[in-house]
């Protein structure tokens, strides 16, 4: 393969021919590519279009020198190597296919019984629950037991355990649902508590700030009736002025916050008694009875052999 893969080598480019032409009558080839560019070479004055020489000319091979005469059509004229080609078409094949390593034979191994090492487990049996083979049913340790085929019992066992996943992931789906809606809950007491104080306080910043504009009224109107030249005019304004300023100085009758009125502190949880309930989920036994409570009752709910159980979760301390 390696001595046809080099005769396979155009001269010029040094790659296996791609379009490779045959130069008559020495019946040496190169790729077409390679042979128009050194007849351009050649000939830099001759006519082109769309990078080819289209004009005749004098071509000479640059292997062993021979010159050709082409025609109009230039190199484009020389005759295609086609068995050249279906051999360089073949030999890519056959090193694509040897290149790609062989896929190795799957075995699939039988297990074997351990008390007739020549004889592979084929059957099950129900009884005791354990793959055996049919010399243990015949002549073992399972001749009056109750056997059933292996395939159909692998079949049942596999549909039963997806079944019971099935059932285990709604009853998780189920305990999410619950602390997404105990989570709603408790947000928006929070959410409530936390408007309705922050509304209480923009009516006191509401009536501060008439308070105060009211009090900048009554100072403007001090400062004018200081001014007020007339003794009379001043003496009949400055009663009702001066219990305007007595108004203005007292905040008596606004509220006060008291201190500490922005915290929330009083929505503390403490979620440790839940979080180990939630941690000691496990399956119960064959002997054991789930009830689990629902909207006050309880509702029995059992996931095949055993299903998940978990303790009541109380409501968080506030």
């Amino acid at each position: 393969m390696d001595n046809l893969e080099k005769q396979l080598i155009c001269p010029i480019c040094l790659e296996t021919f791609t379009k490779p032409v045959v130069i008559l009558p020495c019946q040496h080839n190169l790729c077409r590519k390679c042979a128009n560019d050194i007849f351009q070479a050649s000939n830099p004055y001759l006519p082109t279009r769309g990078g080819s020489v289209t004009s005749g000319g004098r071509f000479r091979c640059p292997s062993c020198r021979h010159e050709v005469v082409l025609d109009r059509h230039g190199v484009y004229g020389l005759q295609r190597n086609l068995l050249v080609e279906n051999i360089i078409d073949m030999f890519k094949q056959e090193s694509t296919s040897s290149a790609k390593p062989a896929a190795p034979e799957r075995t699939e191994e039988q297990a074997m019984c351990h008390e007739h090492k020549e004889e592979k487990i084929n059957i099950y049996c129900v009884t005791h629950s354990v793959p055996t083979c049919s010399m243990c049913k015949v002549f073992g340790a399972h001749q009056d037991c109750e056997v059933a085929p292996l395939k159909s019992m692998y079949q049942t066992q596999k549909e039963n355990g997806r079944r019971q996943k099935s059932q285990l992931c709604e009853k998780f789906d189920h305990l999410y649902a619950i602390l997404e809606e105990r989570k709603r809950d408790l947000s928006s007491k929070v959410v409530a508590e936390q408007e309705e104080k922050l509304n209480y306080i923009r009516g006191l910043t509401k009536k501060y700030k008439e308070h105060l504009e009211q009090s900048c009224k009554t100072v403007e109107t001090g400062i004018q009736t200081l001014e007020e030249p007339e003794m009379a005019v001043f003496l009949q304004t400055v009663k009702d002025l001066l219990k305007r300023t007595g108004e203005a100085l007292s905040t008596s009758h606004l509220e006060k916050v008291e201190l500490g009125y922005e915290a929330m502190d009083h929505y503390t949880v403490n979620f440790w008694r839940e979080g180990r309930a939630l941690r000691s989920i496990d399956f119960i036994s064959d002997d054991e009875d789930e009830y689990e409570e629902v909207d006050g009752g309880k509702a029995e709910a059992e996931v095949g052999g055993g299903a998940s159980t978990a303790a009541p979760l109380p409501s968080p301390a506030h």
